[in-house]
């Protein structure tokens, strides 16, 4: 049996547990790829390609060919992190990125605000973040996190 796979259409929303150094290096390729200043160098779907056969004849075709997904024009990005710091202030911070490249991304990352984080003192006793969720127990703080989505 052949199941279609339908094109997706219209934006992705890709949402991170945290803006830290692994989070806003993923944003910041996406976006260099889209301005045309990187190559998607480790993205399965953007270099690999899949063997196709059908009966004798077999092509290779791009994964983002074979199958239908996003673009990566179609991605936004959001999350949530316990400090304010937006997507490019916090990248900043963690020093992870080329400062050259970081600067011409400043405005796509600038626009990238986290919401409001869930956070437990009682777990994590070394960080004091401001950015957090004030609820009166822990199931209303899922239930608000599921509400952001």
């Amino acid at each position: 049996m052949d199941a279609e796979i339908k094109k997706p259409v219209g934006k992705l929303a890709v949402l991170t547990p945290g803006m830290g150094a692994v989070a806003t290096t993923f944003m910041a390729g996406v976006m260099a790829v889209r301005k045309g200043i990187a190559v998607p160098v480790g993205s399965y779907t953007q270099l690999a390609s899949i063997s196709e056969k059908k009966g004798s004849q077999s092509r290779d075709l791009p994964v983002r060919e074979f199958v239908p997904l996003a673009g990566l024009d179609d991605l936004v990005f959001g999350g949530w992190d316990i400090f304010p710091d937006n997507a490019y202030e916090s990248a900043r911070s963690a020093k992870v990125l080329d400062t050259a490249l970081l600067e011409q991304l400043k405005p796509e990352l600038s626009h990238v605000r986290p919401m409001k984080a869930v956070f437990c003192k009682e777990y994590v006793k070394r960080i004091r973040g401001t950015n957090i969720k004030r609820e009166p127990t822990k199931m209303r703080m899922a239930e608000a996190v599921m509400e952001d989505i």
